[in-house]
């Protein structure tokens, strides 16, 4: 609460103003039909989701690389809610040449966080274009990656479900440096080829290369924050920064901790398993 005052009480009308609609998109979207007694994967006698009895509210948390934005999509597509990926939003205004272009860059390419201020005048924008359209719901992916955050999220929503993303560093290494973006379709890939053994007990680790079509193959780039040294600061700074909001959900019985077996053909349903819920049945329901 002291966080959310401090913000308020701020010199900068946009923080007051970003926090007031943060505020009022989320609890709109949080006014949608919900069912506090649905079970979490954390119980592990519960049930399959109703896809016709929940708006989901929930928050993917994980490393940088871990594949947050690709399961939370994923989930956003299956059950009809929005992905909102602060990292997107990031990305979008370093394109736009706008009047956070330059400073942005400078915090991305030096592998650093981006600051409170920053990301929830960001945030509040995407929440304003979303409430203008009629979203209800939400995945939260990159938002909250401080406490700070968490504690603003809190005062405003309330969170369902947070799912913890999790992968030995190596992995995460290789994965960022393994990152391609096709410059003329703007579509991701991954040239990495992992085969990580296990140690002390934990399992092989097995991840196949996503490569790209023949005609995106030269026109591939590798981000400018994609370089090793980068990367372990980023992750560094991630285990510094953002560790505590796992114990802030934790602490609030919200925590599901997802260790990633593999790729997205080995995760995607020991993933879908976990959430108790049934692919296939949503997308009857959807079609129905």
């Amino acid at each position: 609460m002291a966080a959310m005052i401090r913000l308020f009480r701020s010199s900068s009308s946009s923080s007051s103003n970003s926090i007031s609609l943060i505020s009022r998109s989320l609890s709109t979207a949080a006014a949608s039909e919900t069912v506090k007694s649905q079970s979490y994967p954390h119980n592990p006698h519960s049930t399959s989701v109703d896809p016709k009895a929940k708006t989901v509210q929930w928050v993917f948390l994980g490393c940088p690389g871990v594949g947050k934005g690709t399961y939370a999509s994923r989930l956003s597509t299956l059950l009809g809610v929005p992905h909102i990926a602060t990292g997107d939003l990031v990305r979008d205004e370093l394109k736009s040449s706008g009047p956070l272009s330059k400073q942005l860059a400078q915090i991305v390419n030096q592998g650093k966080l981006v600051s409170d201020e920053i990301i929830l005048n960001l945030l509040s924008k995407r929440l304003e274009s979303g409430e203008a359209k009629g979203e209800a719901g939400f995945i939260l992916d990159g938002f909250p990656r401080t406490v700070r955050q968490a504690e603003i999220l809190t005062e405003v929503t309330d969170i369902d479900l947070v799912v913890n993303l999790k992968l030995p560093e190596r992995v995460l290494v290789e994965k960022c440096l393994g990152r391609r973006i096709c410059s003329e379709c703007g579509k991701n890939f991954n040239v990495a080829s992992i085969d990580v053994a296990g140690e002390n007990g934990a399992p092989r680790i097995s991840m196949a290369p996503l490569n790209p079509p023949s005609q995106c193959v030269s026109k591939l780039i590798t981000r400018a924050d994609d370089t090793e040294a980068i990367v372990k600061e980023r992750l560094s700074i991630y285990w510094d920064k953002s560790q505590p909001v796992e114990d802030f959900y934790r602490s609030q019985g919200k925590l599901l901790e997802f260790d990633l077996p593999g790729g997205i053909p080995e995760s995607w349903p020991k993933l879908l398993e976990v959430l108790n819920l049934d692919e296939q049945e949503y997308k009857l329901s959807a079609a129905a």
